[in-house]
């Protein structure tokens, strides 16, 4: 169910942006990966052990790093890092025991990664036809 609500909620969010313009200002996609990085942080503050929020904090790290590099060089790299956000909602519980995290959260923000990511991709592409 949760894909379902996440589904129509994350393209209301993205409608809004693209109507008001939120989408046209570089920094707005780097900034919905930090704040999509940062959520699994959170969540090991609120219920996990030291070792897990190390390990949350060094791969949020991660994605604030390619966030950033991205806004500076090349938006194309915070749109694959987006999506490969994406998939990381989907391993997470493979890899990090973080009992603070909603049994329907890494499947509602990997709905937002993936729209998200492949939305400043498409946008991209079309930016980069229309210059041709």
């Amino acid at each position: 169910m949760e894909y379902l609500i996440d589904l129509f909620l994350s393209l209301a969010v993205a409608g809004f942006a693209i109507i008001i313009g939120l989408d046209r200002e570089r920094a707005f996609y780097p900034t919905v990966l930090i704040v999509a990085a940062s959520y699994y942080v959170l969540f090991a503050v609120m219920a996990a052990s030291g070792r897990t929020l190390v390990t949350e904090i060094a791969i949020a790290s991660g994605f604030l790093l390619l966030a950033t590099i991205g806004y500076k060089r090349s938006l194309w790299l915070v749109a694959i890092a987006l999506v490969g956000h994406g998939v990381f909602d989907v391993v997470h519980r493979l890899l990090i025991e973080n009992p603070g995290v909603p049994h329907w959260w890494p499947g509602f923000c990997m709905v937002i990664d993936v729209i998200f990511g492949n939305l400043l991709g498409w946008r991209l592409w079309r930016r980069r036809l229309a210059i041709r």
